[in-house]
């Protein structure tokens, strides 16, 4: 009888592994800055936007982090929704 491998509770964690500034390029790729102002109405979003400037006030300000992680799931969910509906 073969060894199951060891739990990882990380495994089903579509999060594990990307880095925050990741997250945030493929956020403002897929939704453009103002789209993503407005969705989550954060000034490192909405005042002349970069990725460096997000990153800065995302690390110190957990709750953004927060909505931001959740809208990247919602986006993650979205996707796969429209490749299995063909559209």
């Amino acid at each position: 009888m073969q060894a199951s491998p060891p739990d990882n509770p990380q495994a089903r964690n579509p999060l594990h592994g990307l880095t925050l500034e990741t997250i945030v390029t493929q956020l403002a790729d897929h939704y453009g800055w103002a789209d993503l102002g407005v969705r989550i109405p954060i000034r490192c979003f909405t005042h002349d936007p970069s990725v460096g400037s997000s990153l800065k006030f995302l690390r110190k300000t957990p709750w953004a982090r927060d909505k931001v992680e959740s809208l990247y799931l919602f986006m993650l969910r979205d996707q796969k929704r429209q490749l299995q509906s063909g559209t």
